[in-house]
């Protein structure tokens, strides 16, 4: 594996190039995904009196976590816009400059962020579940996670302005490091193995904390250095309020997009909280929700370089090659969400036996939400290439509409609404239809195109040739 070059990008083979910048961040999301998967494993495997719970209280937190970073988040996809067109347009100077603002944004909401969560996690915790096991165990883990904040926030912002210059595997050999460190510290941490106190689910969040500030380091490290492209000064990192505003004008519909889907998520995880098995639903919904994000790999890793390579060619101004790369990077989605779908039912039962054997209860509930969900599966990947086009061409009004209509307008009404009638069952089905109805919409936004214009107004000051890839 190996860096992707701006020449190969703008003229290479758009399959064998996106293939190229998606594997290392498969890898990336493949290790983030084991950790997550970790963490579930492992607190799975605690006595059955304290399993559920532990699970079900991490995975309450993450939603809550998810809803007070997304607002920020979104801003980030307007520095990865920046960076890759003025790559793509040949202007180093404002692509590094765009990257130090967005860090120094990102540091500022981290840091925010952190001290609301720590205050308000209590408060939180008990608007999704009456549950005190569930809610004490989300609250232990919360206040810890929420800590190193600021170290999530700068290690998402090193990866997405590499992803951007063209450079995935440099944040896949970080992830590589501070991954299998965390899901070596879990056990120790969690069951209280060696001279390690037993910590149960707060051992899981402080090996999370420990592994994201040494990512951070690092990052920090890499990106100052500047060997790898993109180069931070702290000069650069002082907020130049006109370059802010012009982050927060292309970042606030996806912004607006992210916070509003994530509390989406937050009031479906409200729901499944007060059906009458809480416990059993939000436990099984944790386990199968890490289970199906092992599908979701290929997709994101894919979305993300889609939207490396859109950026790149519209700073470059090759139009006929961005809707080259759009309609072949939409049809690769298809396919692969389709063939993961068949292989996850495949598997749904022995997968579910292996993270919670204790609990026959919870593992008839996975299965059914595995069953159920695996429906909407191919639909999500046609909302990601659409979304990724138009995040890439910096326009993110169309990926918050189809976020706002996915949640607000299709899962919460008919999981609310399923609910009464079917249980929990009703809301699994309410999640795999509400992807259904928004890639309808995604496709609608597709059709209109306007995902082929750039949002930067210099020319491109380099000129483009043919390059030939050499052999891996």
């Amino acid at each position: 594996m190996r860096k992707v070059s701006r020449e190969e990008i703008l003229s290479g083979n758009p399959i064998k190039t996106m293939f190229l910048l998606s594997i290392p961040l498969m890898v990336s999301q493949l290790l983030q995904t084991l950790y997550n998967l970790a963490d579930t494993f492992w607190l799975g495997h605690l006595p059955a009196s304290e399993s559920g719970s532990a699970v079900a209280g991490m995975q309450i937190a993450w939603p809550l976590i998810w809803f007070l970073i997304a607002f920020s988040f979104g801003f980030g996809m307007a520095g990865v816009a920046l960076v890759s067109q003025y790559i793509g347009a040949g202007d180093r100077r404002k692509a590094n400059f765009s990257a130090s603002q967005v860090l120094s944004l990102a540091v500022i909401f981290g840091v925010l962020i952190a001290i609301i969560g720590i205050i308000f996690s209590p408060l939180f915790a008990k608007t999704i579940t009456k549950d005190p096991e569930v809610v004490r165990n989300a609250v232990s883990y919360l206040k810890l996670v929420f800590l190193g904040m600021p170290f999530m926030f700068i290690t998402a912002v090193f990866q997405s302005m590499l992803s951007a210059e063209g450079d995935t595997v440099t944040p896949m050999y970080v992830s590589l490091i501070t991954v299998s460190l965390n899901i070596i510290l879990d056990p120790f941490l969690i069951f209280g193995w060696w001279r390690f106190p037993k910590m149960g689910i707060r051992g899981a969040a402080l090996a999370t904390v420990v592994c994201q500030g040494i990512a951070a380091v690092i990052a920090l490290y890499i990106l100052f250095k500047g060997e790898k492209g993109i180069r931070v000064t702290l000069k650069d990192l002082v907020p130049d309020f006109s370059w802010m505003k012009k982050i927060f004008k292309i970042g606030f519909p996806a912004a607006i997009g992210n916070g509003t889907s994530a509390f989406g998520f937050l009031i479906v995880t409200g729901i499944i909280g007060r059906v009458r098995n809480a416990e059993v639903a939000l436990a099984a919904y944790g386990i199968g929700d890490r289970i199906i994000s092992l599908e979701f790999i290929i997709v994101d890793a894919l979305s993300m370089a889609i939207a490396t390579m859109i950026g790149q060619n519209l700073g470059a101004d090759l139009t006929e090659r961005v809707s080259e790369i759009a309609k072949k990077g939409l049809r690769i989605e298809i396919l692969i969400t389709i063939a993961e779908s068949v292989l996850l039912f495949a598997l749904r039962v022995p997968l579910f036996k292996l993270f919670i054997p204790g609990r026959a209860d919870i593992l008839a509930e996975g299965i059914k939400f595995v069953t159920i969900f695996m429906v909407g599966i191919p639909f999500f990947g046609i909302i990601g290439a659409i979304s990724a086009l138009f995040r890439g061409s910096g326009h993110n009004t169309q990926p918050m509409i189809v976020d706002i209509v996915r949640l607000w307008g299709l899962r919460i009404p008919l999981a609310f609404i399923l609910s009464n009638k079917f249980g929990s069952a009703g809301i699994w089905w309410g999640m795999a239809l509400s992807n259904v109805g928004a890639a309808v919409v995604a496709l609608f936004f597709y059709f209109k195109g306007e995902w082929k214009k750039r949002v930067i107004e210099e020319k491109p000051q380099e000129k483009v040739v043919p390059v030939s890839i050499p052999p891996e």
